[in-house]
């Protein structure tokens, strides 16, 4: 089985989650405000209503 030769560093380690976690937070924010705008009708994106399901 393959191993790793040598240890990552915690401070590595800690830099890589962090820059996962900036990634996520940024994402969820995008979200978010997205949802905030298609709520509010300022969206500026074609998305399917509920009366065209209907028809």
């Amino acid at each position: 089985m393959a191993v790793p030769k040598k240890k990552t560093s915690k401070a590595k380690r800690d830099q890589r989650r962090a820059n996962w976690k900036r990634k996520a937070t940024l994402e969820a924010k995008k979200a978010l405000s997205l949802g905030k705008s298609v709520l509010t009708g300022r969206s500026s994106f074609v998305y399917p209503s509920p009366e065209d399901d209907e028809e």
